[in-house]
Order: structure tokens, then C-alpha cells, then sequence
């Protein structure tokens, strides 16, 4: 698996994802970031060549109960071990080449933010969740109305 192959499959199929979760009676505020790749049920063989690619990472399976979607497999890497010494220096080797590559920035912007404690702060929340409001977007900043 070279590459080239990893980015154009992120590029297609992959999501940098950031989750905030609000405060509970347990846990102050958190962040969560997450690495997905999503592909259809019979490609459960290359995400595992993923896996090894990257030597981090789980498979699973997600059942699907959206009626126009089907059940898949992910590979996904949420240890931030692992995002900061595998897929944050994959990716600032081998750039995404589609309008992905925007969401991943702001994801390893995010990432830095955490690993160096600013979302302790709530000046710090407030920034990530400005970063965050900025993912994803591909379809407004294209001017897309129906959005």
C-alpha cells in the first residue's frame, strides 16, 4: 500500500472529526478527535491493509439503520498517541490533495490546541469550537444555497 494510495482513499473516503462533549457530573469539558476511513461491507480486507499501513487504529463493523445507507466497516484512530506520531506526520508528509485537506489543517490545529492543554481553558474551548464550526464545509464555502 504506497502513499499516494492512503491519500487519495482519505481524500475520497476518509473524515477528520472533532467532538466536544459538554460537561457531566464525571467529566469536565472534552475533546475527542477522530480519524475515519468508511468503506462498503465486501472492503473489509483493504481497511485492514490500512490498519497495518499504519500500524495503529481499530476495524469495525457500523450497522447502518438509515434506510438510504448500508451497513459498512471502519478504520479509525482516536488515540491521540497515535494521531500525533502517525497520522498528523502522515499527513503533513502527503497532503490531501481535495478540499479535504482544509478540514484536515483545521484538525491538526484542533490537535495541537489539546495536545498542549489549551481546551482546559474556556478561552480555549471557545477557539476549538470556532476551528470546529469551520469543518465540513465544502458545500457553503462553495456557494451552495440549498445548504
Amino acid at each position: 500500500m504506497s502513499d499516494d494510495y492512503i491519500v487519495g482513499l482519505t481524500d475520497g473516503e476518509g473524515c477528520f472529526y472533532v467532538e466536544m462533549r459538554a460537561p457531566n457530573g464525571t467529566h469536565k469539558s472534552r475533546v475527542e478527535l477522530h480519524f475515519f476511513i468508511k468503506l462498503r461491507e465486501d472492503e473489509l480486507s483493504l481497511l485492514k491493509k490500512v490498519q497495518e499501513f499504519f500500524e495503529c487504529g481499530v476495524v469495525y463493523y457500523q450497522k447502518e439503520y438509515r434506510i438510504n445507507q448500508r451497513a459498512c466497516y471502519r478504520f479509525g484512530v482516536t488515540a491521540q498517541k497515535d494521531l500525533h506520531e502517525k497520522i498528523i506526520p502522515f499527513f503533513d508528509n502527503n497532503p490531501l490533495r481535495s478540499q479535504k485537506n482544509k478540514n484536515y489543517l483545521l484538525f491538526r490545529q484542533i490537535a495541537l490546541m489539546v495536545k498542549n492543554g489549551e481546551h482546559k481553558s474556556n478561552e480555549g474551548l471557545q477557539k476549538i469550537r470556532q476551528l470546529k464550526s469551520q469543518m465540513n464545509r465544502g458545500s457553503l464555502d462553495a456557494g451552495n444555497p440549498l445548504v
